[in-house]
């Protein structure tokens, strides 16, 4: 319902966000998923929030924010300014035993992502995926697998 009239009134859009960035439960977290299926449709309502996103990125404790921020981040170009701290937040929780899969998976998504600029960063995301491997569940195993094809065929190509 708060979607469909974001649509009609896209003016209400930056409120939301605002409500989204505030990091209290549980109104932020449903703002987020607002903001996420919002974007969805219309990418262009994010881009002017990308750098903001990536900057409160660490500050969000809650896994719904974390997975929503990084679902959007996903699909949306990275902000240059903010590749070295959202590089490190996303080695940080997916090598985490405590975040769920999807922060996982979306961070093994950007981190990839990162890579194809900053090739150095191949080795470090193949092996910290592979060090997961054995802990985690079928969806992070399904996705890694995945990735790592990749990366292995990248990693061999350049060396």
């Amino acid at each position: 319902m708060i979607a469909n009239l974001v649509f009609q009134k896209p003016e209400l859009f930056d409120e939301l966000v605002q409500i989204y960035f505030k990091n209290e439960e549980p109104v932020s977290m449903r703002a987020a998923w607002i903001v996420d299926t919002i974007t969805e449709e219309l990418p262009k309502l994010l881009l002017p929030w990308l750098e903001t996103i990536c900057r409160k990125l660490p500050q969000f404790g809650h896994d719904g924010l974390k997975r929503h921020s990084l679902r959007m981040l996903v699909r949306s170009p990275l902000p240059p300014a903010q590749i070295g701290p959202l590089t490190n937040i996303c080695f940080k929780w997916l090598i985490s035993p405590k975040e769920s899969v999807a922060v996982k998976v979306y961070t093994m998504e950007i981190l990839y992502r990162i890579s194809q600029t900053e090739p150095d960063l191949k080795k470090e995301l193949a092996d910290s995926i592979e060090w997961r491997m054995e802990e985690e569940t079928p969806g992070f195993r399904n996705r890694g697998l995945k990735i790592l094809k990749k990366l292995h065929k990248e990693i061999n190509v350049t060396h």
